[in-house]
């Protein structure tokens, strides 16, 4: 019986994850574990994200045309980053945006895998919820208002 049963039946699906910021695959046990609030935090995680060509029109609007539309849309972008409540898991290629503890993120990863992306680090939630309103502030100034600047000034 147990020869069939193996067989035929059914196989646990393997647990696969992708990066947060790229999308792509990671191997298991690979990547870094983020907090919403850690990902937010870095200026140059926002400059990144506002000048990927699908939002880098808005940028060059915001900044050439004082577009008041394009300064609408960077503030859903970066609603859209800022609400995610749960962690986030980042490749290698992308952790250098962050200015993190990389060996308690690293950690923090490997048990994100080995509970099957259950696994969630302190502060875990969205970042209005888990930054002072200060800190919140300042970052949602800086990603709405000046991320990408320097691009759009050296593509003029």
């Amino acid at each position: 019986m147990s020869l069939i049963k193996s067989l035929f039946g059914k196989k646990k699906k393997t647990f696969k994850a992708t990066c947060d910021i790229s999308n792509e695959p990671l191997e298991k046990g690979y990547g870094y574990l983020l907090t919403t609030a850690q990902v937010v935090s870095s200026q140059k995680f926002w400059d990144n994200i506002m000048t990927e060509p699908e939002t880098m029109s808005y940028t060059v609007s915001h900044f050439k045309d004082h577009d008041e539309m394009a300064t609408r849309m960077r503030q859903m972008i970066f609603e859209k980053y800022s609400t995610v409540d749960k962690p986030w898991i980042v490749s290698d290629s992308y952790i250098q945006l962050f200015d993190v503890d990389k060996t308690e993120s690293r950690n923090n990863a490997k048990q994100w895998w080995e509970n099957e992306g259950q696994y969630q680090p302190e502060q875990t939630g969205k970042a209005e919820d888990t930054l002072e309103e200060s800190s919140y502030l300042a970052i949602k100034k800086y990603a709405v208002m000046e991320a990408g600047k320097e691009r759009v000034a050296q593509s003029a």
